[in-house]
């Protein structure tokens, strides 16, 4: 009796084990592939070409921001506080980076165009600074560079009767290089001095393109 309660005992503590090992292992794991993402070290491809419309009417792609780096930031404008909180933030960036902010396309690209129409996203955009870009599309549009981005966006109802509701979003600021490389992100309450080093960054690594373009020429 006593050796099957030994046994039973040994088997118990080794599925503690096993159980423990694995969730660390998924832990560092999920961890490893968020520092790898942010680095722009993922073999998951993010980024690509997408068809929207700018907050002045003005159908776009990708390749009308392709010239300079770009920060993309997606949301919605009845977001109560992450996006207004991000943007804001995104314009203290803009303002240290000074000149420099012009050798880069600040984007903000709406998870919910049911609700954010052009003029919608036109006033909300110049609530902040002059830079920003607002992008919306069709149902179809969205989805398709949501899936291109690899960003989260769910509808989340209101519990109440009047129809409303929330986007759960990804909070982070996609950094794309010159051309559409994915570079890394601005995570969201990121420290302000290490965000600007890392659009500082970013530009850096474009003036070092068009210089060795211009060796090689």
């Amino acid at each position: 009796m006593k050796a099957l309660f030994r046994l039973v005992s040994w088997l118990l503590t080794l599925v503690v084990a096993i159980g423990l090992g694995f969730l660390i292992f998924s832990w560092y794991s999920n961890e490893l592939m968020v520092q790898k993402t942010q680095q722009g070290q993922t073999a998951v491809q993010i980024g690509g070409d997408f068809s929207l419309t700018d907050h002045t009417g003005k159908p776009v792609t990708y390749a009308d921001f392709a010239d300079k780096p770009m920060a993309i930031y997606f949301g919605y404008t009845f977001c109560p506080d992450v996006c207004p909180t991000t943007l804001s933030e995104m314009t203290l960036w803009v303002e240290e980076l000074g000149d420099d902010a012009r050798k880069m396309n600040f984007v903000f690209i709406t998870v919910d165009p049911e609700r954010d129409t052009q003029e919608a996203m036109g006033d909300y955009v110049n609530a902040f600074f002059d830079q920003l870009i607002g992008l919306r599309g069709t149902r179809e549009q969205t989805d398709a560079v949501i899936s291109a981005y690899k960003v989260y966006a769910k509808k989340v109802e209101d519990e109440s009767d009047d129809g409303d509701y929330v986007m759960d979003h990804t909070a982070s600021v996609f950094l794309m290089k010159k051309g559409g490389e994915f570079s890394g992100t601005i995570s969201y309450g990121e420290d302000h001095d290490s965000a600007v080093k890392k659009l500082r960054n970013l530009i850096a690594s474009a003036q070092q393109h068009w210089i060795a373009l211009d060796s090689t020429g």
